[in-house]
């Protein structure tokens, strides 16, 4: 659930999971403007939650590449995650294993790609 900033103790607004991750993948498209349709979730996790007036760093590792049987279309295995404003660079765990607390989004998916 998503509640206002009248129901939080704390006042502040929190912002809609799905729009993190529409921001994470735009943000993504420099350099992976030609991954046009994503078409497998292997896994992820909303690891913090995003506040209003919070800035939305992401990035994108490559994990894997896989041949299609359709001529000229590829698959690319990607993570992405999305940071808050101030997390190290390619933050993502701590020692301890667990996300640290500027890690927003960590995202594993498959998306098609020209050849």
């Amino acid at each position: 659930m998503h509640f206002d900033a009248t129901n939080r103790a704390d006042g502040k607004r929190l912002i809609y999971g799905g729009h993190v991750i529409s921001l994470a993948r735009a943000l993504s498209f420099n350099g992976l403007a030609n991954a046009q349709m994503i078409v497998g979730l292997n896994a992820g996790a909303h690891a913090n939650p995003c506040f209003a007036g919070d800035t939305v760093r992401a990035w994108s590792e490559v994990l894997d590449t896989a041949e299609t049987t359709h001529p000229g279309v590829g698959a690319i295995r990607l993570r992405l995650v999305a940071v808050k404003h101030g997390a190290p660079a390619f933050a993502l765990k701590g020692e301890d294993g667990k996300y640290l607390p500027e890690v927003l989004l960590d995202l594993d998916y498959w998306a098609l790609m020209p050849v």
